[in-house]
């Protein structure tokens, strides 16, 4: 078996939490489409694809995620509305505010945190702008505006009450990470096997940012007592540490005290699954390993009866680069290119159906080359899959409904393979997302049940001319390969894994929360890395590049662990950790003569000092 389809065959089999995820996004799909239909909002697709794309596994991030896209969206088409008055009769100009407020969108979630919201919402205005060239003269501006709010509106209205009532709680996540992290512990002491390591990183690559956020919603909303938030907010910081001091122990512990932790792991776990008080640990038998000593003192705080607030780190809304890196504003025109050139190609051959082509191009769009080409062939393969299914819909289930019933259950059973690959992992859920897209596209036409075979036609079309322009306009303008995001990503990690060396003992939740974030950058790194077998030739990196990248990436894996785990700051090490993150970011190889000689103060066997040299060596060499 290839090792594409093993972990093909990984990515779609069930997890915790998975069935639960897929069944709440077809329902509440199939609900947006009833509305639709009800009350005859336009393009109950896009609706679904909201959803689809935006539903996160817990219900605060949904309600708060529906509250912002609502105010954003009403403001905007507020502003928009004044200026498509002074426009809407020269169709030159209303195609200006069309290209200026897909900028304004795109430029504003990839400089900002709204990320993948941003391109949303300029899909929903710049789609509904092109609707009013359909409506009587008179309220020309009023409905086509009028539709893009309620595209968006009535949506997220159905999704924040939906997760008022059916949603999983914060604080149950919450709780799912901590024991999660707890059982990958003892598993890891138990077996020390590949099998169990991989486990570990993987979660350790999770990082702390969304559990810190989904901690804070919690207390903000006030879902579980005080005392339990802080308790929850405490153990993602504690559960870290435990899964890095685990990572670290050196073969020489002794196997009655690896199983006497791990028996303690055992309990904590059961209790968090009882939701019963956690038992304190007996005081651990004298050792000088760091790491085995830091393992104890975790599990002895998760038994703090009393737990405090932590403080959480205060990240920007606002990316740092966002005016001095062109990358963004590129990003932004060239989505908005490829958006325009499919609204004038449909519009001017007059062929409406193929208004999925602009659709697509707002979905398709992403950072890197190598990002949108590996996204592009999911959502081709999904588009497929997605019009297989509607076809067969409009083949076999469409001429025997009724009413609207019976298109809410035709739109939960089509979506469910959809939403289950879309709540797998970042390397399919795009996939699913396009599978539910062309499912949605295809079977919900106009507002009610329609047999309409070359409808569907057409918007199959339309996408497949939507991922074109998107592959053209990013491979060929301005195109970003993959090591642009890795270099960032690794870069990012090394000046993080500079500022831990730099942090005196005592102050543990920042050294966590800077061991996780640079474990997160390492992650987010090794995924662009992947990615390049996806780039054109051109683009890709030497097979040299991606050896000296891979190596950088095994060497500091362990560095996080190691420098938490130090006896205090390291001003060398940190110093040498901003200069070799400082090299990556210039995309420049350092000099031979610049590796510093060994000190002869340093212990001997240092494993931190001699992961920091070969990360230098790869990059001389």
């Amino acid at each position: 078996m290839s090792p594409r389809l093993h972990q093909l065959i990984a990515d779609v089999q069930p997890f915790e939490g998975r069935f639960g995820m897929t069944w709440r996004i077809s329902l509440l799909c199939a609900l947006v489409a009833a509305v639709a239909m009800i009350y005859k909002i336009p393009e109950p697709a896009i609706g679904c694809y909201l959803i689809i794309y935006l539903m996160k596994p817990d219900a605060s991030t949904n309600i708060v995620l529906a509250i912002g896209a609502t105010i954003l969206v009403t403001v905007f088409v507020a502003l928009v509305f004044v200026l498509t008055r002074w426009t809407i009769e020269v169709p030159f100009l209303r195609l200006a505010v069309m290209a200026l407020a897909s900028f304004a969108f795109v430029y504003l979630g990839s400089v900002s945190k709204l990320g993948d919201l941003g391109s949303d919402m300029a899909l929903v205005i710049t789609f509904a702008l092109t609707l009013v060239s359909a409506a009587p003269l008179g309220e020309v501006v009023t409905r086509g505006l009028l539709y893009a709010w309620q595209m968006v509106t009535m949506p997220m209205a159905l999704m924040l009450c939906f997760n008022m009532v059916l949603g999983w709680k914060p604080s149950r996540l919450l709780r799912k990470t901590w024991r999660e992290r707890v059982e990958a512990s003892e598993q890891h002491l138990l077996r020390h096997d590949a099998a169990s390591r991989a486990r570990l990183q993987e979660l350790l690559s999770e990082g702390n940012a969304e559990h810190d956020q989904r901690a804070l919603l919690t207390r903000i909303l006030h879902y579980v007592p005080k005392r339990t938030t802080n308790q929850l907010a405490q153990a993602i910081e504690q559960s870290y540490a435990l899964m890095l001091a685990v990572s670290a122990l050196p073969p020489t512990i002794a196997a009655d005290e690896r199983e006497r932790l791990a028996a303690q792991c055992r309990k904590v776990a059961e209790a968090i699954a009882a939701k019963a008080v956690i038992p304190a640990p007996d005081v651990p038998t004298a050792t000088d390993d760091a790491a085995f000593a830091a393992a104890w003192t975790a599990l002895r705080e998760m038994a703090d009866p009393d737990p405090a607030w932590p403080a959480m780190p205060q990240e920007p809304f606002f990316a740092a680069d966002a005016l001095s890196n062109p990358d963004h504003q590129r990003f932004a025109l060239k989505t908005t290119l490829a958006a325009m050139i499919a609204y004038i190609v449909y519009a001017g051959i007059d062929w409406q159906g193929i208004h999925t082509a602009m659709i697509t191009c707002f979905v398709a769009s992403l950072g890197t080359t190598g990002e949108t080409v590996h996204k592009l062939t999911l959502r081709i393969i999904g588009c497929l899959i997605g019009a297989a299914l509607g076809i067969g819909a409009i083949l076999f289930v469409i001429p025997n409904l009724t009413s609207v019933g019976g298109l809410m259950i035709l739109v939960f059973v089509g979506l469910l393979p959809a939403a289950w690959v879309a709540s797998g992992s970042e390397r399919i859920s795009y996939g699913g997302v396009q599978i539910g897209l062309a499912f949605l596209l295809t079977v919900l036409q106009g507002f009610e049940p329609s047999l309409d075979m070359g409808t569907a036609r057409d918007r199959i079309v339309g996408i497949l001319l939507g991922n074109l322009l998107v592959y053209l306009i990013f491979t060929r303008i301005w195109p970003v390969g993959v090591v642009v995001g890795v270099r960032a990503g690794l870069s990012s990690a090394l000046a993080g894994l500079a500022r831990l060396a730099n942090m005196p003992q005592g102050d543990n939740r920042a050294r966590v929360n800077e061991a996780a974030a640079a474990v997160a950058d390492l992650r987010h790194a090794a995924d662009q890395l992947a990615w390049a077998r996806y780039e054109p030739a051109a683009l890709r990196p030497e097979p040299a590049a991606m050896r000296r990248f891979e190596a950088v990436l095994a060497e500091a894996e362990p560095l996080a662990a190691g420098l938490f785990l130090a006896d205090g700051a390291d001003p060398a090490q940190a110093a040498q950790l901003k200069r070799l993150s400082q090299a990556i970011a210039d995309a420049k190889p350092l000099a031979a003569e610049g590796t510093p000689t060994p000190d002869p103060s340093a212990p001997p066997h240092d494993p931190t000092s001699e992961h920091i040299a070969r990360i230098e060596n790869a990059l001389v060499t």
